[in-house]
């Protein structure tokens, strides 16, 4: 294997490989496990894991005093005199993505021990975990597009494996492949747009000592060709990955798998849905940034602020407890889009830190209260569980507040961020519009999930009919009350809950050292920063909507909680047509039931026919002319030519054989025949003069 790598690269640079090969190690050696070698297997998984963060953080700590990108590149795979090379980078991008894939992904692997103690194949989940883990990984260190698009393709693989997990559920089944089928989309997408960058500049290698793709000759070059309606190849390029980018990360058109993928175990909706896979998308956009042109980004951001609304919308009107969180992950996704559009990679970035600390705290809070209810997942039959879940209550309200923006919490400072940088785009006001009515919205609907499941009174329908019994024959009905998980599982909510409420303190206008950090500039603490032109004003509005938001799901759903799981909502008594309508996604899955799958299946039914009638018949056809023409040609050969050769073979057989009794070496017989013909002779002459 021939290097090309900076010669005073660190220990840790020349070893970055170790990180996502322990967990996929892992994940091997489980494969090959039984069933009942559960510890084992749990202990592989959370133990590479553990090796991995640790790698993680001494390579934050070398990104920390060297903030520059160093790569280890090498050649792997030969064309004629050409080689294709692959190779991995840290850089301080990749050294916080590192740092947080691990530890979140560590603090999951720790809570599924509980979560999926007495599922039957925990042994096989472990497996799926950690290849899981180590895909996402080896994304984040690759320094080739195609080395990231390969870990990017095995991601795709084990989320199907893990979304469709319970597989005897057809809900889960379904949902797995709806993932695989709708990110492939988009994957074909970026493929397209990996295999024209590779023929315009000739390698695929990010950066390679100023012949990489993404360094200033290469970026400078694509810019200046055209393509159709003159536009740059660099934004073509940029818009082909965007759509890869588009699918794993949810946004609108291809977000309809998202939300169906809570059907996993819980889990994997919080690995999936807040620190891996959905984030792949936003990281891979950030990682091509040089690539991305002011075109490409617009589009980006517009369709980032339009899905953050869109799903905010959408997430008011359910009523499942996960299906509410994917929905805002797909919200919250658009931001981070947004964010990369409008305001660079440290302000998408910084939200997406964020938002995988206390995301992953509301799913694995959702997942304890899943636990607690018996699998139960619809809130409208949940209700005072504040009381017999306290930890599991305080954490997820500390997730909730983060999500919601509230002033201090970790998301304020990286939505605020966001909105800031909408508010100043030079090209629009429209999407610090959609993101504001969409913070609004994201206040709303989490005070109201917040209400439905930890205050006013259970609503479980055994309860219900219990209290009805009650009245009737004045006796007192005891139903089994929630508990609370186990400390393996709430352990990890405590420690998610610290990181919610106070990770956004690294990027404050005081002290931006996340910022800072990922542009590899010094940084200090001043208050001088919240002097920026129109922030301070632009904080208080953003905090005025959040605390609107929430006062507004104090006001439908707190002010007369809901008494009965029958009851409709507050929402849909005023206005019952709309929130059906956002309680069926607006229908976006059945209006691709009606025009991309119908006509889909139409063009499966036109191919079939094509084949079975059309080219299958012309096959056939020639099959019986080739068949005839054989027949014929047999009955040819059978009756005329071997007929006739026959004949004559028997007609000479037999003058042959009248041939031989003359022929046949006896004198005597000659003499005889010579005899009997001077008789005949004599005769005719005489007769002949007698006549």
């Amino acid at each position: 294997m021939t290097q090309n790598a900076v010669p005073s690269v660190s220990w840790i640079v020349r070893n970055l490989w170790l990180i996502p090969v322990l967990p996929m190690l892992a994940a091997g050696i489980g494969a090959l496990l039984k069933a009942a070698q559960r510890r084992l297997a749990a202990t592989l998984a959370i133990g590479s894991m553990s090796i991995s963060l640790v790698l993680a953080l001494i390579a934050f700590a070398d990104a920390l005093s060297h903030p520059v990108v160093q790569i280890v590149n090498f050649h792997w795979m030969q064309f004629g005199d050409q080689w294709l090379s692959l190779g991995w980078l840290l850089d301080p991008l990749a050294a916080v993505m590192l740092v947080m894939v691990s530890f979140v992904g560590l603090l999951i692997f720790i809570y599924s021990v509980g979560y999926m103690a007495h599922d039957d194949n925990f042994t096989r989940f472990f497996c799926f975990l950690s290849l899981f883990a180590g895909a996402m990984l080896g994304v984040v260190i690759a320094n080739s597009l195609l080395l990231l698009f390969m870990c990017w393709e095995v991601v795709g693989l084990t989320s199907y494996l893990l979304i469709g997990f319970w597989y005897h559920r057809p809900a889960a089944a379904a949902a797995a492949k709806k993932a695989f089928v709708t990110t492939r989309v988009g994957d074909l997408g970026l493929l397209l747009g990996m295999v024209w960058l590779y023929a315009q500049s000739g390698t695929l290698l990010f950066y390679n000592h100023g012949a990489g793709c993404l360094e200033q000759g290469a970026v400078a070059a694509l810019a200046a060709h055209v393509t159709i309606g003159g536009m740059a190849v660099s934004t073509a390029i940029g818009l082909l990955v965007f759509c890869g980018a588009a699918g794993k990360s949810g946004q609108l058109p291809l977000h309809v798998w998202l939300p169906d993928a809570m059907e996993g175990p819980t889990p994997v909706s919080a690995l999936i849905h807040a620190a891996t896979m959905v984030a792949a998308g936003v990281y891979l956009i950030a990682r091509v940034y040089p690539l991305m042109s002011a075109q490409a980004l617009a589009v980006v951001a517009w369709v980032g602020a339009i899905t953050a609304l869109f799903a905010a919308c959408i997430a008011v009107a359910q009523n499942d407890i996960k299906r509410i969180l994917a929905y805002s992950t797909v919200s919250q996704l658009g931001y981070m889009m947004l964010g990369l559009g409008v305001g660079g990679v440290a302000v998408g970035i910084f939200h997406l830190i964020t938002h995988a600390f206390f995301k992953s705290l509301l799913f694995l809070g959702a997942g304890s209260v899943i636990h607690g209810c018996t699998e139960e997942q619809d809130i409208r039959n949940m209700g005072g569980l504040r009381r017999f879940m306290p930890i599991t209550f305080l954490t997820y309200a500390a997730g909730m507040l983060a999500l919601c923006g509230f002033p201090l919490f970790a998301g304020f400072w990286s939505k605020d961020a966001i909105l800031h940088a909408a508010h100043g785009w030079g090209l629009s006001r429209g999407p610090f519009y959609l993101g504001a009515i969409g913070a609004l919205l994201t206040a709303f609907y989490m005070t109201r999930q917040v209400y439905y499941v930890f205050f006013g009174e259970r609503r479980t329908p055994e309860a219900a009919a219990e209290a009805v019994v009650s009245q009737h024959h004045g006796e007192e009905c005891a139903v089994a009350d929630p508990h609370e998980s186990p400390s393996v599982m709430t352990w990890p909510l405590i420690l998610l809950a610290i990181f919610a409420t106070f990770l956004g303190f690294v990027g404050t206008p005081a002290w931006p050292w996340f910022q800072s950090f990922l542009a590899g500039q010094h940084v200090t603490f001043s208050f001088s920063g919240f002097s920026e032109p129109g922030l301070l004003s632009l904080m208080a509005t953003s905090s005025l909507i959040v605390v609107t938001g929430l006062l507004l799901g104090w006001w439908f759903y707190g002010r007369k909680p809901i008494l009965h799981p029958t009851d409709p909502d507050a929402l849909e008594r005023l206005q019952p047509s709309l929130f059906h309508a956002l309680a069926d996604r607006l229908y976006v899955d059945e209006f691709y039931g009606v025009t991309v799958i119908a006509l889909t299946r139409f063009a499966a039914a036109f191919s079939a026919f094509l084949d079975r009638w059309i080219f299958g018949g012309i096959v056939q056809l020639i099959s019986w002319i080739v068949t005839g023409l054989g027949w014929l040609d047999f009955s040819a050969d059978k009756v005329l030519v071997n007929g006739g050769f026959d004949l004559g073979c028997r007609e000479l057989f037999v003058g042959g054989r009248l041939f031989t009794r003359l022929q046949n070496g006896r004198v005597q017989n000659y003499l005889r025949v010579i005899g009997i013909a001077l008789v005949v002779l004599v005769i005719l002459l005489l007769w002949g003069r007698l006549g």
